[in-house]
């Protein structure tokens, strides 16, 4: 076996085994001792985080900062890599902010020179845009770790109705329209709520008592759909004119993807650019689509539920006795 090889080969070996001796790693690649040790070396120099432990029981431990061995892309997969992480620029906050930029500078500082130019060449002809917030989200990590996890964080959160101390458990985040997002079970509330990462302004975790609860089945993927199984629903219906449409479309509100684990299309767009929105959402929802409707004007026509028609006439009411002589 050559030695670029064999070099490859320990690089997998000891990400895999994370703790090891030289004598087995000898054993196994069929090399002395020596030769494993000048090896290790190699892959120390080249940024492998190996750890040695003296003594009868020592040995080598990789760190958790384990390295991935080299992969190779092609030059369309180098570009669509490199840009993918470079759209990530806009957000003012990132759970592997660090991170992101030391890969992102990995990546391009070992690119082919031509590769490098063609992307200078594409910086300027590509982007991906989201609105600049001047918010900042410092507790993304910490959320995202207690998702991943499954533990319970005691959070100050900032409301409309003012600061509260409250303990989550986060499903994840996610980010929407320039902001970041986290679903989570409230132990306030006793069901799930989506908070605004930006609002919350402490988070620490195992300082408010409360067990953690089994959410490993809970994910972004299938949160509304299964939190809905517990939660009284009421069916959305409203016409959209073109310009409604486009509203939905082009605000990205988060309401609409509750939609989206329910039977059928939330957003139905008709040949002449008209559409339609049905679906079931949690009734406790119905002040956040008041306000939405009510902002749309003529551009939609809400049909049901009841509560919600009932509602935007109360409001409506309200709005008009302040304007009347």
């Amino acid at each position: 076996m050559s030695k670029s090889k064999r070099l490859m080969e320990l690089m997998m070996t000891v990400n895999r085994k994370r703790r090891f001796k030289v004598r087995e790693l000898a054993h196994e690649f069929g090399v002395s001792e020596r030769t494993i040790l000048r090896d290790l070396q190699e892959l120390s120099e080249l940024g492998v985080p190996l750890y040695s432990e003296v003594g009868p029981h020592g040995g080598y431990q990789v760190l958790n900062e384990r390295v991935l061995p080299p992969i190779a892309f092609t030059e369309e997969e180098a570009a669509a890599m490199f840009f993918a992480s470079h759209a990530l620029r806009h957000y003012a906050d990132l759970p592997f902010e660090t991170e992101i930029s030391s890969a992102l500078g990995k990546f391009y500082r070992y690119m082919p020179g031509d590769v490098r130019d063609r992307i200078d060449q594409m910086k300027n002809r590509v982007d991906f845009e989201t609105p600049v917030r001047h918010v900042h989200s410092p507790y993304l990590p910490v959320l995202l770790d207690a998702a991943v996890h499954q533990k319970v964080l005691l959070i100050e959160y900032e409301s409309g109705e003012g600061t509260s101390k409250r303990e989550i458990q986060p499903i994840g985040i996610y980010a929407n329209n320039g902001l970041w997002y986290c679903p989570a079970y409230c132990f306030l509330r006793g069901d799930y709520r989506l908070f605004r990462c930006d609002r919350i302004q402490s988070a620490v975790h195992g300082q408010g008592g409360s067990e953690p609860k089994d959410l490993r089945h809970i994910h972004l993927g299938n949160r509304v759909a299964l939190a809905q199984e517990e939660q009284e629903l009421v069916r959305i219906q409203a016409e959209l004119s073109r310009q409604g449409v486009r509203r939905c479309e082009t605000e990205l509100w988060h309401c609409v993807s509750s939609f989206q684990d329910c039977a059928g299309p939330a957003l139905v767009v008709r040949e002449d650019g008209t559409g339609r929105l049905d679906g079931s959402v949690p009734r406790r929802e119905i002040p956040y689509f008041v306000r939405f409707f009510i902002g749309l004007g003529p551009e939609a026509t809400v049909q049901g539920p009841p509560v919600l028609l009932s509602e935007m006439r109360r409001t409506l009411e309200e709005m008009l006795g302040k304007y009347r002589p």
